[in-house]
């Protein structure tokens, strides 16, 4: 049954009682249908503010599932806060909505700046993690109860059919949002503009509904200031949007310094060059996610330690999973006797930038200029199961593993039991396996590592190599922290090295002192990581 609209006088002040019949602009099932629309809309909003925290927290602090697992209890528990407090708001739900759909506007649009801000500029970043996900949380906990309180006014029904109408709106919205936000926002517009963007889509939709659609439930002066709020929050985010790029370049100033000469967001990761314009290429400096990756004062110490003591023997064919950069591609062609080397790596951009720019060419040796280096832009873990179903490829003498720290959670799985066992399922009968396992610093993942190898029936030896760059990455300096690794084979690998000469630091003893001295921070009794069981800790700053 459709109540019909009650009469109220021009100027009248609004009802006091949620349960009085609204004066609506169009026919009450149009108004429902209005009202359907902004829970939608507020819904898809609300999630894009969820996934944009999840995201950036991954990306500023790492260890992606700890982030999620932050964000999500204590925006659900602060749902749970706003929907009590928005009983006591019903009396004036119009004019409650307005004011709770400009808060988050602005709230939630600010939110990803805000945090990239802190980071860059010293403050807490889980705090305002934290912060931002229980401001964001009891707004959004509000919106439900005062909607209900709107459409009910529109037309009464039963509490059932209200909350299942509400609700699959709700959940259609959530839908919508939670797709845009990776397949449109984050690739189009970016972290920043693209929750800018959330928050002006939020203020309009909830100021539109209030403004125009309810307007009679406030009074004149309410409706003034209501209007002014929310062009002050539109103005404001617009103004946000614009300089959006100033910020980013004064931000990349503070963590990079002023020599930042690429900075590129691909589907995968973002990458930032520094240095080696005018200058050797030893000045370079390449960052992955706001991490060194690579120092070119020192990177020949990381991949002469990952890839000479593998080529002791046969050495025709080689895979590099990861090390897109090239580097690790540069050692192996100078030993003679290499056919083929096969390059699987997921950023074909990373690898576009080592085959073209200058500096992190000539670093690279022009690897990529080689015929007999072939590039393969793919995961690791699915190219290895997907390449070795069945056999079918010819086996490699060496694989080399030049991936991120295990620590990182995107990378656990290129840590697992499962895929060291499709690694060696791609070596040959006499074939080795090397492989980075993070900072000695870190004992307990280093010697994960070396379980989870162990695991997939491959025999170790431990070895690791100074790191002299005291610089980590992220503009802040720490001391430095020598880098682990892993030759492994199907019969116990001797470590050593080869007679031939052209390395710059590497020799058999710092080979032996390296073994010793990662032995010394043995951790026995380490069960293995598994894909369903990951045992890795808080990201560490990736190697190389």
């Amino acid at each position: 049954m459709i109540d019909s609209p009650l009469s109220v006088p021009s100027g009248a002040p609004p009802s006091a009682g949620p349960q009085s019949t609204a004066v609506l602009p169009v026919s009450p099932r149009a108004g429902r249908l209005l009202v359907l629309v902004a829970v939608f809309v507020s819904a898809a909003c609300g999630l894009v503010y969820e996934l944009e925290l999840v995201a950036i927290a991954s990306y500023l602090i790492g260890n992606s599932v700890t982030q999620a697992s932050v964000v999500l209890s204590v925006m659900v528990f602060a749902m749970g806060v706003g929907s009590l407090l928005a009983k006591h708001l019903r009396c004036r739900a119009a004019a409650a909505f307005g004011a709770v759909e400009a808060a988050l506007a602005l709230v939630g649009g600010c939110s990803a700046l805000v945090l990239y801000a802190g980071f860059v500029w010293g403050a807490s970043t889980r705090l305002l993690l934290v912060v931002f996900s229980l401001a964001i949380g009891v707004l959004i906990g509000a919106e439900v109860p005062l909607l209900m309180t709107l459409i009910q006014r529109i037309r009464r029904q039963d509490a059932g059919g209200a909350v299942a109408d509400l609700f699959a709106a709700d959940y259609v919205g959530a839908l919508v949002g939670g797709l845009a936000f990776p397949f449109l926002l984050l690739p189009l517009l970016g972290q920043l503009t693209g929750a800018l963007l959330t928050g002006a889509v939020n203020a309009i939709a909830g100021g539109t509904l209030v403004l125009w659609l309810f307007r009679h439930d406030l009074s004149a002066r309410a409706r003034r200031r209501l209007l002014a709020v929310n062009l002050a929050v539109l103005v404001l985010l617009a103004t946000l949007a614009a300089g959006v790029g100033d910020f980013e370049r004064a931000a990349r100033y503070a963590v990079y310094g002023a020599d930042v000469r690429v900075a590129l967001q691909t589907d995968v990761q973002e990458i930032v060059l520094t240095g080696g314009a005018h200058r050797p290429a030893t000045d370079l400096d390449l960052y992955v996610n706001g991490r060194l990756r690579v120092s070119g004062r020192d990177e020949h110490r990381y991949h002469e330690a990952l890839v000479h003591p593998a080529m002791r023997g046969p050495h025709a064919r080689v895979l590099i999973l990861g090390g897109g950069d090239g580097l690790a591609a540069r050692e192996v062609l100078r030993h003679p006797g290499v056919d083929r080397v096969d390059v699987v790596a997921p950023d074909e951009e990373l690898a576009d930038l080592a085959r073209t720019d200058p500096a992190l060419s000539a670093l690279n040796g022009h690897a990529y200029d080689d015929p007999r280096l072939q590039a393969v832009h793919a995961d690791a873990f699915q190219w290895l199961r997907e390449e070795r179903t069945g056999g079918a490829s010819r086996p490699y003498d060496v694989v080399i593993a030049d991936l991120p720290d295990p620590g990182v959670t995107e990378s656990a799985k290129l840590y697992s039991r499962e895929f060291f066992g499709l690694a060696a399922r791609a070596l040959a009968p006499a074939g080795r396996l090397a492989v980075h396992a993070g900072a000695t610093a870190e004992p307990r993942a280093f010697w994960t590592v070396d379980a989870s190898v162990r695991a997939a029936r491959l025999r170790t030896v431990p070895y690791s190599a100074e790191r002299r760059s005291a610089r980590a990455g992220a503009g802040r300096a720490r001391a430095p922290r020598d880098w682990g690794f892993l030759l492994a084979a199907r019969t116990p690998p001797e470590l050593g090295l080869d007679a031939r000469p052209g390395r710059r630091s590497l020799t058999p003893a710092m080979l032996r002192d390296g073994a010793r001295a990662i032995e010394r921070t043995r951790v026995p009794g380490l069960p293995p990581s598994t894909l369903v069981r990951p045992r890795y800790g808080e990201a560490a700053t990736p190697g190389g």
